[in-house]
């Protein structure tokens, strides 16, 4: 998972792709539980590093999506808004949420140096106590 870099807030982006696939980690949804309901931002949308985006719900809480970084969505992953459990299920995989084409190439190489690599978001959810 060297491609992924993670939030303080447990979205995870795919800095592998040009358009750059957004989830949830698997800590998030192993916090969260069962999901039962996801509300994601429409196609076209502006969204803004460390914004919210969105809702997910699961049987035990409501949690708040937030962008990773600055940029357009460009796709929905509407299986995941029919079949909630996909996040349960493949939360790197079948359950991305959405992607998002970055607006300046610049701005958005100094938002993902920001983010987390995977060692340090380890021990940054260990330092939590999850």
């Amino acid at each position: 998972m060297k491609h992924l870099r993670f939030t303080s807030t447990h979205e995870w982006l795919n800095t592998e792709e040009d358009t750059m696939s957004v989830g949830i980690t698997k800590h998030a949804q192993s916090l969260l539980g069962d999901m039962v309901y996801v509300e994601l931002p429409s196609v076209g949308t502006e969204v803004k590093a460390g914004e919210e985006m969105g809702v997910l719900e699961s049987v035990k809480a409501a949690a708040e999506i937030y962008a990773p970084i600055s940029g357009v969505i460009t796709s929905v992953n509407a299986r995941v808004t029919e079949e909630p459990e996909l996040l349960n299920k493949d939360p790197y995989g079948e359950g991305w949420l959405v992607r998002i084409q970055p607006n300046q190439p610049e701005e958005a190489r100094d938002e993902i140096n920001e983010l987390f690599k995977e060692a340090d978001y380890l021990e940054d959810i260990a330092a939590e106590g999850h």
